[in-house]
């Protein structure tokens, strides 16, 4: 491992924290030791699931179990949809709805997360989920010409596996996407003690954290909110032992670690960022634009914050599919001269 790849790997572990406001994972609804909350949970992310074209699916690839959605047909452009740290694929069932009538859509937990299955002495850092992400592209099949998308920290993921893989990714699309920025300005950033307020510890601070990570957060109904609420109480003890490792880390790493990385992507990136964020301020955008190379200049919603996939799906589509529309012709730059996206 590189020097750069090591210190990126502590910087997107020791970051994880962040997406706590994610749908938790749960088991299928068939076990008889679910709560009554995780039944309800599980039987709304079946029918989101289902009304939003998408398929569950199960892969094992060496030792990894892996669990992912797939939607769309396969003789079309394949996109790869990437879920933050404490995510799962099902962040991702709005704006897949609006992919897979034209692409051939595919959503995995990734390893630890989610339903997705791994040893317990398994590899968190990012260059190893990395590859274990591009070995379950070639299991199944979508590895060359492949469109991947990232939120948060799994903008991070998406940056990394771009930058790995030059030649097979034709495009790139980040959201609010995870890094280490000289322009980030937000009590998050500047103390990772502060992540402790948007922790979900006790009966009703699921709303507050929700208003606090989302400026337009959807409706839900009593019911739901009330499942969503007592599964992450139940996580909040290993999420503040986490922030005592971001607080340890980010005294270390520094934004030129991070940049190092980025340069090396080659694909054409389109970046979308909610204004009102409150992680990532987002006059980090164009901070992360500087360092692309084909970067198209950042989208940014207004009245969206962290969560852009999840309070304004329908116009994160319809900025993405006109951009996947007209990357998908475009030559490598790597084997041809660069070409523009305009």
């Amino acid at each position: 491992m590189t020097q750069t790849r090591k210190y990126f790997s502590h910087f997107v572990t020791a970051m994880g924290i962040l997406i706590t406001m994610s749908l938790p994972n749960v088991a299928s609804a068939k076990n008889p030791q679910l709560s009554p909350e995780q039944i309800t949970l599980q039987n709304y992310l079946q029918q989101e699931r289902e009304d939003c074209g998408l398929k569950t699916k199960t892969l094992k690839v060496g030792d990894i179990f892996w669990s992912y959605n797939e939607g769309g047909s396969s003789q079309k452009p394949t996109v790869l949809l990437i879920h933050g740290f404490g995510g799962n694929r099902d962040n991702w069932n709005r704006v897949a709805s609006y992919l897979t009538p034209n692409y051939h859509v595919i959503v995995p937990d990734l390893p630890i997360y989610g339903d997705t299955k791994v040893p317990s002495n398994f590899d968190i850092a990012v260059p190893n989920v990395t590859s274990s992400l591009r070995q379950f592209a070639e299991a199944i099949d979508i590895e060359n010409k492949l469109n991947i998308a990232g939120h948060s920290l799994g903008g991070s993921i998406a940056t990394l596996y771009a930058a790995q893989y030059p030649f097979d990714t034709q495009s790139l699309f980040l959201l609010n996407s995870a890094g280490i920025y000289k322009k980030a300005n937000t009590p998050y950033t500047r103390d990772p003690h502060f992540l402790k307020h948007i922790i979900v510890s006790k009966p009703g601070d699921y709303d507050e954290v929700r208003h606090e990570i989302m400026q337009n957060p959807p409706k839900l109904s009593p019911e739901l909110k009330h499942a969503k609420e007592q599964l992450l109480i139940a996580q909040s003890g290993i999420n503040n032992l986490v922030i005592e490792q971001i607080s340890t880390l980010n005294r270390i790493y520094t934004p030129e670690t991070f940049a190092r990385i980025t340069r090396n992507v080659e694909a054409p990136t389109l970046i979308l960022w909610g204004k009102q964020d409150k992680i990532f301020n987002v006059e980090v955008a164009d901070e992360l634009k500087s360092l692309l190379k084909r970067a198209e200049a950042p989208v940014i919603l207004n009245n969206v914050g962290h969560m852009p996939l999840l309070e304004a799906d329908k116009q994160v589509a319809n900025y993405y599919l006109p951009f996947l529309a007209k990357t998908q012709n475009l030559k490598n730059p790597l084997a041809d001269q660069l070409i523009p996206l305009h």
